[in-house]
């Protein structure tokens, strides 16, 4: 037997022309309440925000099926009988005649024979014993009850039929994620086999729809019917009703499956669409049928799988529902003895027959009775056409009496038709009479179309083809006005038609009004009444469009659509209005919900309008109305504000920080903050506000209300994974990837939800552009995300600290003896072991997922091949940090040891760089080669210099940040690293380096070489905006100036200006000179530092700053003195400095040194440094 499934799929393929708008509503984790800050009292209470959401969900629901037009395929859902029609008998009760007596008391035995169904208690089970009861109350002799009894038997047998009511279930399993179920429920009768069975065992395998059974061979398609899906509910309610025919009383039984809907397409609309197949005896010959309409329509392939959950079932034999019907709860039952099930299901059976009742008879005439009226036409010499007339006036009269088919009256009307044409005309007696018929008849229509709804719902599939045969009536009936000679129509039938469908509008609108919101009442206990009309009016405007608006159009030429919206949306506006200028002055938040949805109810009306092509909604009178709404809604996204961050908190307080499943990583709290985010991204597409400039205020404080959720969400995780215990030597914190994933999805929920957020502006901007307030918004909350994320990262990390700076140590105390390799190789284990834990427990960006291969090298620990370990980029940067941060702080505790340590380092740091660039997979050579890299590249470097060497650096550091001071000075316009705040403005930002490069003032100096006497010639200018040593606001300045390296001119001395008292911006114009070879100006950190001190009598001199400027650049060293006198040169101004830590890196090398060049430097330097003050 095909299954179900596949039969859904293949329905669905066959209806994909037609849109389905039904999306299962996603459930949210359960959660307990949360005591956060408590708004106005109002409709919604301080909670857990989750009967506030639960609301809001049906708010959305509503709108699922509110998008594009509606397609009649949607619509008509029911095949069910027609409502009946009102007759008029002419006749009451009488006396009846023996012949009556005679058929009714053979209708009575025919009732016993062909009985069906349980006995209850109160009634006679014995066949015999009513039988007997029958003879005697009609008094009729053995023989004649035999007789009747034989006649009854050769009678043809009732089909027999079950009406199942599927009302609700309870107590559920939940099968979602979210502590919830989907359920929906599919039943049929399985008929008899039509072989005995044979006697056995009873196996514990039962019978499933999705399974298939195997009893008798595949199971009539007629015999299938579904319930609605019933979204995150483990106690749904159906009410929804089923007549199922009925083959053998005595075998056939009803089977009910309880199914969870995983499937984002609706399998309601597929199922029902097996009962307008007809003609087909199996669901195999009912696949091929779907296969074949599937290659016409679209693509039939495969059927795709989606598995539903199994919730229970039920297996009733029809021979043991009650004749009276039962109303009963049912226990359900598993499948098998594996099936895990619980809970019940309310069903309502009753048993009935479906044998052919009197008003059912269609009107034709048997043989016999033709003949007779064909031989009484010839015998009055009556023609054909009079004939017809006389067999539609009577058919016509007899049908507002006892209801006939519509296509037999109809056919009469075009068999008049055919005639009438051939005759030359009827005689004025018959003609008026024709004409009485055609009014009567046309005024029973025009009652009918007043109920339109009430006799020809839109869902019915039989009423509406009724209705269609009706306006045929209607319309043909017209085609014989300009034929009548004597008498014609007292108006047109268009405009009949159209009187009587308004009046019938109207009374529609007014029953619904006094109904759900009689005006009485007061204006909130009237607002929920009018939501419900709102809803109702909406679902019939959907009818009229998708149903009754082409067969009007078609066949009267009548626009029923435009006439019933402008009359509808003319009373819902004119109701509304009224009712929002009553409720203003009383908002609270429970007018203000119901405000709300009554407003989102209507913005879906006006969308309906503008979505038909040609259609202006500014016509209507609904336009402008959002205007009284506007504090209502205000006030409820501020409801809206508090619930989010209640629904949070209580999310993250039942949160065991543990992933959801194995197929995610992120924890419960962070499905139930995007499922928030999602609702509310979706209420906005609902809301969509015309007003540009009220929808930019709403939009915004909205964006920020969701920005402020989103960082409140993030500080309640820190706060929870902080207060959690950690276990003992857990390198890796599971609760803390977790945070990280959850931070990762709530970021992209809040992104797509504040892209959704978008607005219609004043002033259009270029496409997909965001409003600059909302990507203000998000660009900030990216921001705080990103530093909430490096946090929590540092948090992770930290918790490796203790290892690595184990393994570290041990690369510093292996023994030379020993290869690099194996002194490596422990920290590259641990690292290996301990990035594949994380890439197990973390998520990957979208645009930042970096592969880790391993190191490719061999040694102790193997070859390293490439398991592609992935490892968001936060992760490995914060790790990469802290190892440099390790091995510098090995380095700093282990001075002046062998070459050879410093090289195993080098070798360990040259490791790490491959291990995490990994041949491009993993972080780019900029990124690792970066900040501590060089710091610590450049330790190793100078630990293998010599103590010259370590001198001679650290002067080139110094004039490395006098060139780096004037390369930011001529570059301030340039674009700031990424990972650098950008300044504001350039305006903000040039003042702020001015300042910097001012703090400890300028000195102007000339300097030149003289080649003829072998002498540096320097000359001191002046000094401008010296800092204020003394106590007087002013200083004593002094400058020094000393050629370096020491080693370099070991004869040289240093020489210094005269002292300029109480000033800060001294002038000098004295000239120095030093005695040196140029070679020695030209060697690697030559320099000339001029060192400004303020003069003291009583204490040391205080320190003001320095300048280097290398005498690689000096006129006559790195180019001949041509012509001119040396004291035309241009002077060179130089920003006083203050040593920084970078230039102190090569002073460390020559503190761990013992020799004594290295100590007389570092002593002469440190004797320096006592003089300055702190640098601030």
């Amino acid at each position: 037997m095909t299954t179900l499934l596949e039969i859904k799929s293949s329905v669905l393929r066959q209806v994909q022309a037609c849109p389905t708008f039904r999306r299962r509503a996603e459930g949210e984790p359960a959660a307990t309440s949360a005591d956060p800050p408590e708004p106005a009292a109002g409709a919604w209470k301080p909670g857990d925000g989750v009967e506030f959401f639960a609301h809001m969900r049906l708010i959305l629901k509503k709108g699922e099926g509110r998008q594009g037009l509606p397609c009649p395929e949607v619509l008509l859902r029911s095949g069910s009988p027609a409502p009946a029609e009102p007759v008029d008998p002419s006749r009451g009760l009488r006396a009846l005649t023996q012949e009556e007596v005679e058929m009714l008391y053979e209708e009575a035995l025919y009732t016993v024979l062909y009985r069906a169904g349980t006995m209850g208690p109160d009634q006679v089970d014995d066949q015999e014993t009513l039988l007997g009861y029958l003879q005697q109350v009609f008094g009729t002799s053995p023989e004649e009850h035999a007789e009747a009894i034989e006649r009854v038997k050769k009678a043809k047998a009732p089909t027999y039929a079950l009406k199942v009511s599927v009302m609700r279930a309870k107590n559920l399993l939940a099968k979602d994620p979210n502590g919830f179920s989907d359920p929906y429920c599919m039943l049929g009768i399985l008929p008899a086999s039509g072989a005995p069975r044979e006697p056995g065992p009873r196996t514990e395998q039962r019978f499933s729809f999705r399974k298939g059974s195997k009893r008798g061979g595949p199971l009539p398609a007629k015999c299938i019917q579904v319930t609605e899906v019933k979204s995150s509910t483990l106690n749904p309610v159906w009410k929804e009703n089923f007549v199922f025919e009925i083959e053998d009383v005595s075998t056939d039984q009803l089977h009910l499956d309880i199914w969870d809907h995983d499937d984002d397409v609706s399998l309601v609309e597929a199922c029902r669409k097996l009962n307008e197949v007809i003609g087909l005896k199996g669901m195999s010959r009912y696949f091929k049928q779907i296969v074949k309409s599937a290659r016409a329509n679209g693509t039939a392939g495969p059927a795709e799988d989606h598995t539903d959950d199994f919730l229970g079932c039920l297996n009733i034999p029809v021979r043991e529902v009650p004749v009276a019907g039962e109303d009963r709860w049912f226990k359900l039952e598993p499948r098998s003895s594996a099936s895990r099930v619980q809970g019940d299901c309310q069903l309502v059976l009753k048993l009935i027959t479906t044998q052919p009742k009197a008003s059912c008879w269609r009107g034709e005439l048997s043989g016999p009775a033709a003949t007779i009226l064909c031989l009484h036409g010839a015998q009055n010499n009556l023609s054909a056409l009079q004939l017809a007339v006389l067999h539609w006036q009577v058919s016509s009269r007899h049908h507002q009496t006892r209801t006939l088919d519509y296509g037999y009256l109809l056919g009469l009307l075009e068999d008049m038709q055919a005639h009438w044409e051939e005759a030359s005309s009827l005689p004025q007696g018959q003609e008026e009479s024709l004409a009485d018929s055609f009014h009567a008849f046309s005024e029973f229509g025009l009652r009918l179309l007043r109920q339109l709804r009430d006799f020809f719902p839109a869902t019915n599939s039989t009423a509406v083809y009724r209705l269609e045969l009706l306006l045929k009536c209607l319309s043909k009936m017209q085609i014989f006005q300009p034929s009548f000679e004597v008498c014609s129509f007292r108006t047109e039938l268009n405009a009949d038609i159209s009187a009587a469908l308004k009046r019938g509008n109207r009374e529609w609108y007014d029953r619904l009004l006094n109904t759900k919101s009689p005006r009485e009442q007061s204006g909130p206990q009237r607002l929920a009444g009018l939501v419900e009309l709102a809803d109702a009016v909406y679902e019939d405007l959907q009818s009229c469009y998708g149903i009754y608006a082409s067969l009007f159009h078609s066949i009267t030429d009548i626009d029923f659509f435009t006439l019933t919206f402008r009359q509808l949306e003319r009373l819902v506006a004119e109701e509304a209005w009224v009712l929002t200028e009553e409720l203003s002055p009383k908002m609270t938040l429970e007018v203000a919900s119901g405000l709300f949805e009554l407003y989102v109810t209507l913005a879906d009306i006006q969308r309906f309008w503008s979505s038909i092509p040609g259609r202006d909604s500014r016509s209507l009178a609904l336009a402008g109305i959002h205007g009284p709404f506007l504090p209502a809604v205000k006030l409820w996204l501020q409801v809206l504000r508090d619930q989010v961050r209640w629904r949070l908190q209580g999310a993250v307080d039942v949160d065991t920080l543990e992933p959801m499943d194995a197929s995610s990583k992120h924890s419960s709290s962070a499905a139930t903050a995007s499922l928030c985010f999602s609702h509310i991204q979706e209420l906005w597409a609902r809301l969509a506000w015309p007003d540009p400039a009220q929808a930019e205020a709403l939009g915004t404080q909205l964006s920020q209300d969701l920005c402020a959720a989103t960082l409140f969400y993030t500080e309640l995780l820190r706060k929870k994974v902080d207060a959690q215990p950690g276990a003992a030597g857990e390198a890796v914190s599971e609760p803390l990837c977790v945070v990280l994933n959850n931070v990762e999805l709530l970021r992209k929920a809040a992104g797509q939800t504040l892209r959704g957020l978008a607005w219609p502006e004043v002033t259009s901007g270029p496409e997909g552009v965001l409003p600059r307030p909302l990507l203000g918004c998000a660009q900030a909350l990216d921001e705080d995300l990103q530093q909430e994320v490096h946090t929590v990262t540092a948090h992770l990390t930290s918790k490796m600290v203790a290892d690595i700076r184990k393994y570290v140590q041990h690369i510093s105390l292996s023994p030379d003896s020993i290869q690099n390799d194996e002194a490596v190789a422990p920290l590259m284990k641990y690292l290996d072991e301990k990035l594949a834990l994380l890439n197990t427990s973390l998520v990957k960006e979208n645009l930042s997922r970096y592969s880790l291969g391993r190191l490719g090298r061999g040694g102790a620990w193997g070859p390293f091949t490439g398991t592609g370990t992935e490892c968001p980029c936060r992760v490995l940067e914060a790790l990469w940090e802290l190892l440099l941060q390790a091995i510098l702080r090995a380095l700093g505790a282990n001075l002046d040891v062998s070459a050879d340590f410093y090289g195993r380092f080098h070798f360990t740091l040259e490791a790490l760089v491959s291990f995490f660039h990994a041949e491009g997979q993993g972080l780019p050579l900029e990124s690792l080669k970066d900040g501590s890299y060089k710091r610590l590249e450049e330790e190793l470097r100078l630990h293998q210099c010599s103590t010259r060497e370590c001198i001679e650096q650290y002067y080139l550091d110094k004039l490395k940040q006098v060139a780096r001071g004037r390369v930011r000075t001529r570059s301030v316009g340039t674009r700031p690293r990424p990972r650098t705040p950008a300044p504001r403005s350039l305006a903000q930002a040039l003042p702020q380096r001015s300042l910097e490069q001012k703090r400890f003032g300028r000195l102007s100096v000339r300097c030149h070489y003289e080649a003829a006497e072998q002498r540096l010639v320097v000359e001191v200018l002046h000094a401008a905006d010296l800092p204020p040593l003394d106590a007087n606001g002013l200083s004593d300045p002094f400058v020094i100036v000393e050629l370096g390296p020491p080693h370099l001119f070991p004869l040289v001395r240093s020489q210094r200006t005269q002292v300029k008292n109480r000033t800060l911006h001294p002038v000098y114009d004295e000239l120095f000179y030093f005695s040196v070879p140029a070679e020695a100006c030209r060697r690697r950190g030559a320099c000339v530092l001029f060192t400004v001190m303020d003069h003291d009598w009583l204490s040391t001199n205080d320190f003001a700053g320095e300048a280097a400027l290398g005498l690689g650049s000096v006129g006559g060293i790195a180019r001949p003195q041509v012509g001119g006198s040396a004291r035309a040169r241009q002077p060179v101004t130089l920003h006083l400095r203050r040593p920084r830590a970078q230039v102190k890196s090569a002073l460390r090398m020559l503190e761990g040194r013992t020799n004594k060049e290295a100590q007389e430097f570092v002593k002469r330097l440190k004797e320096l440094e006592k003089c300055m003050e702190a640098d601030p």
